[in-house]
């Protein structure tokens, strides 16, 4: 029997790229509306990692499955370490993915390349019973900087303007496979893969 994987989330996006970051086991991966779990989970962690595990347990013990929760977003040195933890609620709840795009471009308007420096982080905690002791997590980073325009139509959130020096493209201008083998999720999963090629 193939095992569920529970992905922690209703964003479609993060759903599909971890189906397609872990095509090589055999999970059934699902997201939180494929099980029609509306339960809300305050996230109120003060890092990346407290945040995930908070997800994780709470999710898991809703849905009974193998949970995998992230909690990633946009540091910019610039702006003191925001959107940081506050990356998906960057501005307040009035903002979509684009009106949260928009005023990082408007804080940074008048900045230089060289102070546009720029992480991606992602830690990702995964809960169920057969998981050693209960819980395991895996952070990724990736290095960059804040363009001053939106490139590209791929990816989600931050990624029209989150620059990749090395490959000179936004995570927007990449295909699915190329993001995540240089992504911060990607980064993140691949530190999971031993427990999760354990668990399948």
């Amino acid at each position: 029997m193939i095992k569920k994987l529970l992905v922690a989330t209703r964003n479609s996006g993060k759903v599909s790229e971890f189906s397609r970051m872990l095509s090589g086991l055999s999970f059934d991966v699902v997201g939180l509306h494929d099980l029609g779990i509306d339960l809300e989970v305050e996230e109120t962690g003060s890092t990346f990692e407290e945040n995930a595990v908070i997800k994780a347990r709470a999710y898991a013990e809703a849905s009974g499955e193998l949970t995998l929760a992230d909690d990633s977003g946009l540091v910019v040195d610039a702006l003191n370490g925001e959107p940081g933890v506050l990356s998906a609620r960057y501005g307040g709840e009035g903002l979509d993915d684009d009106g949260r795009v928009q005023l990082v471009l408007d804080k940074m308007e008048h900045l230089p390349g060289w102070e546009r420096t720029a992480r991606f982080v992602a830690v990702l905690a995964l809960v169920g019973s057969d998981v050693p002791n209960g819980l395991v997590t895996s952070e990724g980073v990736v290095e960059g900087a804040i363009c001053h325009e939106r490139l590209g139509e791929n990816g989600f959130g931050y990624d029209p303007v989150f620059w990749l020096v090395g490959l000179t493209k936004t995570t927007a201008q990449l295909s699915g496979e190329e993001k995540d083998a240089v992504s911060h999720r990607g980064a993140a999963l691949r530190g999971l893969t031993e427990t999760l090629e354990a668990l399948v």
